[in-house]
């Protein structure tokens, strides 16, 4: 593929240059803005507000009679279970709507997982584009230096004529500003390299949410139940 597209490459034609990888670079800046507003405009404390009520309904049950003490131990058992059934409903309904706000959490967290997957791939495909263009112009611009470059060179050098120095200044100048896009594109393929682990890192902490509340919808609440 490198090979096929260095062929292409006209470091003569100024516009061509200039577009270079254009679109490539385009579309990495602008996924790379996509992925950022994504988790800016993500609400984490949301979630961690939930699981934290939990615990705090799950712990408080049953801390009133303990509070009480040996007093508690005088009331009649009948008086005893009626508060505690009724403390528990009170504290069941608590909870029951506290598990249904972590499962809508859980079930867009487990989009974003999957949206996650997505934007590494594409990711990848623009980071192993723009390697295929700086590659392709590398080899074209070595190409280039070694021969039309230096056929120019020789040829002022013999016929001593200004137009031809000329020209040998010419192509030097467009081959030079042409390695100097290549280097644009190796910056912008670093910022694809640099959010591959960006995108790895908050997938991770999304499916570590995700693992927590089925910690707590599946295990916790109906090991509290019983």
């Amino acid at each position: 593929a490198v090979n096929e597209f260095a062929k292409k490459i006209d470091v003569r034609d100024t516009n061509q240059v200039l577009q270079y990888g254009a679109a490539a670079q385009k579309s990495v800046a602008s996924f790379s803005e996509n992925a950022l507003s994504n988790v800016r405009n993500k609400d984490m404390g949301e979630i961690g507000e939930d699981l934290s009520r939990l615990v705090v309904e799950l712990k408080g049950f049953g801390a009133e009679e303990e509070k009480k003490g040996l007093a508690g131990l005088f009331k009649k058992t009948g008086n005893k279970l009626e508060s505690m059934k009724a403390q528990y409903s009170k504290v069941e309904t608590n909870v029951d709507k506290i598990a249904q706000n972590l499962e809508n959490h859980q079930i867009t967290l487990l989009k974003d997982v999957a949206m996650f997957d997505q934007m590494y791939e594409l990711n990848l495909k623009y980071y192993k584009e723009l390697t295929m263009y700086i590659l392709a112009g590398k080899q074209k611009l070595a190409e280039a230096r070694s021969t039309t470059l230096r056929e120019l060179r020789e040829k002022a050098e013999a016929s001593n004529l200004p137009e031809d120095a000329q020209a040998a200044n010419d192509f030097e100048n467009k081959c030079v500003r042409f390695e100097k896009k290549l280097h644009d594109l190796e910056l912008t393929r670093m910022i694809s390299l640099q959010t591959a682990p960006q995108i790895r890192m908050i997938q991770n902490n999304d499916t570590a949410l995700v693992e927590k509340i089925q910690t707590s919808v599946l295990n916790t609440i109906p090991l509290w139940k019983n």
